[in-house]
This record gives structure tokens, sequence and C-alpha cells, in this order.
């Protein structure tokens, strides 16, 4: 078999071979989504984000509970005794401590809508987090079937510049012979070196991709081989996929729970009108050194005060809070039906596209076959003198194009089908079977939603 017909075979079963399974420490789409899951740094910080959101609980429940204040003075007096102008001055000292206790008793509800609408705005951050969560998986397998796509474009341009190096030294083997010409010679090493720019361009895209593997996931990638498109979860039809999508995303959910917040804020505000109760306890002792005859012997004093506050007028800032407080919660309505309709626009689009990719792929290996024998043939052709060098050239350029082609449509159905399951809400670490622990949410919030004291965070900060 001549050398130009081994490139020539190398050429065609390239796609073929490029898709088998490399070593057994490669790299997994899903291996690398479960790593992203748990080390990306984005994703960390909306966590403690949603930690910190937590004690938010706390601090609006704290005005359902006891404040308690300790107090402590001393002070030294000087006295002139009008009673015998002649005696001299004398001073004494006083020392006093006390504690105190204020419980609120009734607050127009305030208390209670302020800690209702820090749960909800809890629950909406936990969604915020896992529409977080999606993203990064989505920008996992988008950056695994980025570099598979770069890798395999990398080997195609190599395997293409052996093979315009061939045809080069066969253009100068024909020249010396008398076969050929030396416009030959010049269109071979013209694209030769067009070929050498190419591979250049294709390296420097897949460090790019590589790096940006490295920014989500966390770790450089290994044998990354070419990844199948989703199938877990994945919708039959848009139509479902949308009704999915608008019942289960994150974005949506988090939006009701921005409502119910706001609508408790309502409340609230709307608590400054009503009457409030205040009791409070306080128990002083007071010492004092003043000489015999005078009227402030040593004393421990207590009292127990209630107060009932009716406000009739606070300046109009009760009113204003109020009408802010509802405007911002037609703002948040107002917002569940954007993302909705932003939820059904995503869907539809990655449906799309994910339905375009897989015709291209159909269609891409047709031309790529089809090229394939082009060129076979038009090598035939050269070289029983019917074709030219440029002939073969051009063939090899088609193929070429062909193969960038095929890698492409197979990255975009890849990203596609995986865009799908983001913009339905489904794309989560259950549906796809990863193997890494559950970020479980709720565990912090038990921990701290009753918390009456402590310094320290629930991992010993």
């Amino acid at each position: 078999m001549s050398t130009i017909w081994k490139t020539a075979l190398a050429a065609a079963l390239a796609p073929v071979l490029m898709l088998l399974p490399t070593t057994a420490s490669a790299e997994t789409l899903f291996g690398a989504m479960a790593k992203a899951y748990e080390n990306n740094p984005d994703l960390n910080a909306v966590r403690a984000a949603l930690r910190a959101t937590d004690e938010t609980v706390t601090i609006a429940k704290a005005g359902m509970r006891p404040q308690v204040a300790a107090t402590a003075s001393a002070s030294t007096v000087s006295v002139s005794d009008v009673r015998q102008p002649s005696s001299p001055d004398f001073g004494y000292n006083t020392q006093s401590i006390g504690i105190s206790i204020t419980q609120q008793i009734f607050d127009g509800f305030q208390t209670l809508n302020n800690v209702r609408a820090a749960e909800a705005g809890v629950f909406a951050n936990r969604e915020s987090l896992r529409a977080q969560e999606i993203s990064i998986l989505l920008a996992a397998a988008q950056a695994y079937a980025d570099v598979a796509r770069d890798q395999q474009i990398v080997v195609i341009r190599k395997q293409n510049l052996a093979f315009l190096q061939e045809q080069l030294n066969a253009a100068n083997a024909r020249l010396q012979v008398g076969e050929g010409t030396r416009t030959d010679v010049s269109q071979a090493e013209a694209q030769l070196a067009g070929a050498q720019a190419l591979l250049a361009a294709a390296i420097a895209q897949l460090k790019q991709s590589q790096a940006t593997y490295v920014q989500v996931v966390g770790e450089a990638p290994k044998g990354i081989k070419q990844p199948s498109p989703a199938s877990k979860a994945l919708p039959a039809s848009v139509d479902s996929a949308v009704a999915i999508g608008i019942r289960e995303h994150p974005y949506v959910l988090a939006a009701l729970h921005a409502v119910d917040a706001a609508g408790y804020q309502v409340k609230s505000a709307e608590g400054t009108l009503l009457p409030g109760v205040v009791v409070q306890g306080n128990v002083a002792r007071n010492w004092t050194n003043e000489p015999p005859g005078y009227s402030n012997p040593d004393a421990t004093a207590a009292s127990v005060t209630a107060q009932l506050k009716i406000p009739i007028y606070q300046g109009g800032a009760e009113f204003g809070s109020i009408r802010r407080a509802k405007e911002t919660l037609g703002e948040q309505r107002i917002k569940v039906d954007s993302a909705r309709a932003s939820v059904q626009q995503q869907v539809t689009s990655a449906y799309a596209q994910m339905e375009a990719s897989i015709a291209a792929i159909a269609a891409a290996r047709k031309q790529l076959a089809a090229a394939n024998l082009a060129l076979q043939g038009v090598i035939e052709e050269r070289n029983v003198g019917q074709k030219t060098t440029l002939d073969v050239l051009n063939a090899q350029q088609t193929v070429l194009e062909a193969k960038e082609s095929l890698v492409g449509y197979q990255r975009n159905s890849v990203v596609a089908s995986y865009s799908v399951l983001a913009a339905s809400g489904r794309l989560t670490i259950k549906s796809q079977g990863l193997a890494v622990a559950e970020y479980r949410s709720e565990d912090h919030y038990e921990a701290v939603k009753d918390a009456w004291f402590g310094l320290r965070t629930v991992d010993g900060r």
C-alpha cells in the first residue's frame, strides 16, 4: 500500500478511533460534574452566603426573647453641713449594681411576621443555591465537552499536517522526474504553512479550554474522551420540558418564596400602627458610707413596670414604610412572571439547539463519508494525470472541514442536551447519579434557627 493511501486511510479512520475509550484513569463527564459540585469555589461561596442567611431567622426571633442588662455605678459626694456652718466639709461614696429584664409582650405581630419573612428568605436562598448548583454542573459539562472537542481538533489538524507534508514530498518527487511543476510544489507548501498555523491555533484553543476546565472542576483534565449527550431525566418533548421548568426550576421557586417574604414584610410594616406592650423588671442594690443622721441608708430596690404604647402619629414614616412594602410585594409578583418566561425561553432555545445538533451530526457524517471517497478518487486521478495537486489539496480541505464540523456538532449536542436539563431544573446530582455527597443546607439551618447563645459557627470557627 502506498504512503498516500496509508495517510488517506488513517484520516478516514481517525474520527472512529478518537471515540474509543482511552485509559482506565480517564475522567468521565459525570466525574467532572461531581468534582465541580464538591470543589467549585463559586458554589462554595454561595453555600457560605446561605449559611449567613440562616442566621437572619435567629436575629428575627430575638424580638420574642427577653433582653437582660446589668448596670453598675460608683460616685463620690462632697457635702457642706448647712446646719453647722463652722464645721468642715465632708465626703462619702455610693455604689450601686442592678439588673433589668425587658420582655416584649405584643408588638403588633411585627416580630412574628419578621420571623416568617426571614424564613421565606432562607427558602428563597436555598432555591438560589440549587440554581447555582445547576449552573455549575452545566458549566462542568460544557468545559468537559469543550476539552474533548479541542483535543480531537488538534489530532485532526496534526493528521492534516502529516497528509499535506506527504503531498509536498510527492510534488517534489514528481518535479524531480519531470512529471510535476513548480506550481504544484508551491501550492503544497502554501497549504502546509496554513495547516501549521491552524494547528498552532488549535493547540492554543485547547489550552484555553483546559484552563476553563480547571477553573470550573478544580483539577486538570485527564483522559478526556468524547462524551455522550444527556439521557438521564431528559424530558421527552419541548412541551413537557417547559412544563417541568415552570413548575420545578429553582429560579421560579425562589421568586415564589420572595413573594412570601415580601407579603410578611407588608404585615410587619402594618404592625407599626398597632399597640405595643412591654414589661420591664428592675432590681438594684445601693451602698453608701454617708455619716449617721443622713437619709441615704443602704437599700435594695425592685420594680416591675408594664407599658402600653398606642401609636397615633409617627410623622408619616409608618405609612411610607407600608406603601413601600406593598410596592416591593408587587415587584416580587412580577418577577415570578419574569422567571417563568425566562425558563420557557431557555428551555425552548436549548431544545431547539439539541434537535438541530442531532440533525447536523447525521448530515456531517454523510458529508465526511462522501468527502473521504472524493479524496481517494481525486488522488487516484492525480496519479494517472487526470487531476492536479491543487485538486487533491482542495479535496483534503473539504475532508478537514467535514471532520471539524462533525466534532463541533457532537460537542453542541452534548452541551445542548445538558442545557435542556438545566433549563428545566433537572440537572442535579440525584438525577444524574453523581458519586458525590449531597450538600444539605437544612442541617445548618436546623442547628442555628433556635440558638440563644454562642459565638462559634456550626463548623467551629
